[in-house]
């Protein structure tokens, strides 16, 4: 397929620039491969499509606060300097992206916080916009270190939120069960759920795992090529531990249901999975790239958010639910006035 056939027009004012009042207040589509019929639900409802022993798997990478603003030594001109991933624990170097670039060059220093207190030598060039930053840091301490550094930080918000990050995102950017930090993308999905969904998740015998992928900016970033075999994905760390794999082949082998919550979760199941349908532990990178047509070995559903136009999101969502009808979708999500986003509403494909 062509990038071209994943793409359609959205209205602003559709894209959400504030997460609900409550996290479970969301509409929710409810996408049926077998029918084709779409229904209109709330997020709440989400508990209807499921029974006891049914699996939800979740993703529990936490954002850190990736957005820091430092100064340049000399000429204080003020430098975006946006964190990637951490390079090396040892030595405190970093993969980031600097914004404006052309500012920057090898040698240069970096200075951040009020009193300048934390300072950062730019090592290597990577890309355009990427640069290898070295922290020099007394302490030896790693996660003083890192929670000193992650304190100049603010929230990554998508760009696509016209606003600057506040005191609101740092919670609602992030999971009730966020644990494992490395992530600068939030699981969209995820973020719909409360603690009250998860309370009657369990009054109701519906079972959950978790794995780790560290969902990057690979996501947001625009697909340059028509054809859809040309485009290199972004890799993801991630980590699939062996009792994800038990609670997942366990609920395939006695017939559960499986619920898939985003599509990074689901990127990374379709990285471990086998043409048995089962999973099995996994410690690595994923450069997956899945868009229609695709054979997904991993039967269930997928919980998503609506993606923007010509997004990988939107074309591994349409790899799963079919490409015509998540469009025809997508074209009713905007004729009833969904929002689209991070913090917009949800769709099941069952």
């Amino acid at each position: 397929m062509k990038l071209s056939q994943f793409s359609f027009d959205l209205p602003e004012n559709l894209i959400a620039q504030e997460p609900n009042r409550f996290r479970d207040d969301s509409r929710m589509m409810v996408v049926n491969r077998e029918t084709g019929e779409i229904e209109h639900k709330e997020f709440k409802d989400i508990l209807d499509y499921f029974g006891k022993d049914d699996l939800f798997i979740f993703n529990n990478t936490k954002v850190i606060p990736a957005k820091l603003v430092g100064n340049k030594e000399k000429t204080n001109a003020l430098i975006d300097v946006f964190l990637l991933r951490e390079l090396n624990k040892e030595h405190k170097l970093w993969d980031v992206l600097v914004d404006p670039a052309r500012k920057i060059r090898i040698g240069n220093k970096l200075y951040f916080g009020e009193d300048n207190s934390m300072v950062a030598e730019v090592i290597d060039n990577t890309t355009s916009r990427g640069r290898t930053l070295r922290f020099l840091y007394d302490s030896e301490d790693h996660e003083e270190f890192r929670q000193t550094l992650f304190s100049h930080g603010k929230t990554p918000i998508p760009e696509y939120i016209n606003r600057e990050p506040d005191e609101y995102d740092e919670e609602r950017y992030q999971t009730v069960w966020a644990d494992v930090e490395g992530a600068v993308v939030a699981p969209a999905a995820s973020l719909h759920f409360s603690r009250s969904i998860l309370k009657r998740m369990e009054i109701k015998d519906i079972r959950s795992t978790y794995l780790t992928v560290h969902n990057g900016l690979g996501n947001y970033r625009p697909i340059e090529v028509e054809d859809l075999t040309k485009h290199k994905m972004e890799g993801e760390e991630m980590l699939i531990t062996d009792d994800c794999c038990k609670d997942v082949n366990s609920a395939i082998a006695n017939g559960h249901k499986i619920c898939v919550i985003g599509t990074s979760t689901l990127r990374a199941i379709e990285t471990v999975a086998s043409t048995e349908g089962t999973i099995k532990p996994y410690d690595g990178w994923t450069n997956k790239f899945i868009f229609p047509p695709y054979e997904f070995e991993l039967e269930g559903a997928l919980l998503t958010n609506f993606h923007m136009s010509k997004s990988p999101l939107l074309l591994m969502s349409a790899a799963f639910g079919g490409h015509e009808l998540v469009m025809k979708a997508y074209e009713e999500a905007i004729k009833e006035g969904y929002k689209f986003g991070a913090y917009g509403d949800a769709m099941l494909i069952i």
